[in-house]
């Protein structure tokens, strides 16, 4: 789940796109996913600082791995998304394991990513983002204390000193045998990665009925009675979005990698993307034929075809 930590709150309309064809659907999901604005701030942050959004932003970023190691299916995952980020951003991610604090991650340009297995990791989640306010500037509180809300967080924070991105995500330890855990974890480490490097944001899908067109795309569900990791929490979560990326959220990556605009949140990335969309569409086509993405692809999406 995206939370862009200003942190702030998003609005954007629950209108479901028409499915009249490709181009129209593309530009639907586009405009719900990224044509978001930023009206007011929560936890008292300084509004003085400024707000850039831009999903090509972590091109070239390294991706710190903090936490628990990354466990056989994690490392898969990783490293698939990896190859779609070079296929698409034409730049690798390297990525290290730095142990158990963010603050080995160092500086320069990273994503820091918290694994953890079993019991979600409060005080930890708490100490990376006090680091990650010490080094950016981010204006947090001071003294306040951070809990993981969900399996699966992902937050940019925008301080004085750059932005500042971390992601807290369950694994399943050592390679879960059963299908349900192996889709369930991966998912939840799919959509984190996917909505940090795009800045895309959650979908609210009202047809039950239609097939998903993209990660993004959720519907609601009260799962706050489930308890995490049981069968039921597993299965509802999987049943709410695809387990991996669709073929339209491959399109979206060449286009916030090649995007001329200013910010991806802008109308004119709308714009944008009509009238590249032919060519969006065939660098799309040529991605998703890479064997190696295969971890990070759900076939069981809607079919990019016109």
């Amino acid at each position: 789940m995206r939370c862009l930590a200003v942190l702030v709150l998003l609005l954007f309309s629950l209108a479901q796109p028409g499915l009249a064809d490709l181009r129209s659907d593309t530009l639907g999901l586009a405009r719900l996913g990224w044509n978001y604005q930023l009206r007011s701030a929560m936890f008292r942050r300084d509004t003085t600082i400024p707000v850039h959004i831009h999903g090509r932003d972590l091109s070239g970023a390294a991706l710190c791995i903090v936490g628990d190691p990354p466990d056989p299916q994690t490392t898969e995952t990783l490293k698939a998304f990896g190859a779609l980020l070079d296929r698409t951003y034409g730049k690798p991610l390297p990525m290290r394991f730095a142990g158990a604090e963010a603050r080995a991650c160092g500086f320069g340009r990273r994503v820091v990513l918290r694994l953890y297995s079993g019991t979600p990791p409060h005080d930890a989640l708490t100490r990376d983002l006090a680091w990650l306010d010490r080094v950016h500037a981010l204006g947090l509180p001071k003294g306040r204390r951070y809990r993981a809300t969900t399996p699966g967080m992902a937050q940019t924070f925008f301080g004085r000193r750059g932005a500042a991105t971390h992601l807290l995500v369950q694994q399943g330890g050592e390679a879960p045998s059963d299908p349900l855990s192996r889709a369930y974890f991966r998912s939840i480490l799919v959509e984190e990665l996917f909505q940090s490097f795009t800045f895309g944001m959650d979908i609210l899908k009202l047809d039950r009925q239609a097939p998903f067109l993209s990660k993004l795309e959720e519907i609601p569900l009260d799962l706050r009675r489930l308890p995490w990791g049981s069968e039921a929490f597993m299965a509802a979560l999987l049943r709410s979005n695809p387990a991996r990326l669709c073929p339209f959220d491959v399109l979206m990556l060449h286009a916030v990698a090649a995007s001329p605009v200013g910010q991806t949140t802008d109308p004119a990335f709308l714009d944008w993307i009509d009238a590249a969309f032919d060519s969006l569409s065939d660098q799309a086509q040529a991605t998703l034929s890479d064997a190696r993405l295969a971890p990070v692809l759900d076939a069981a999406c809607a079919p990019f075809a016109p």
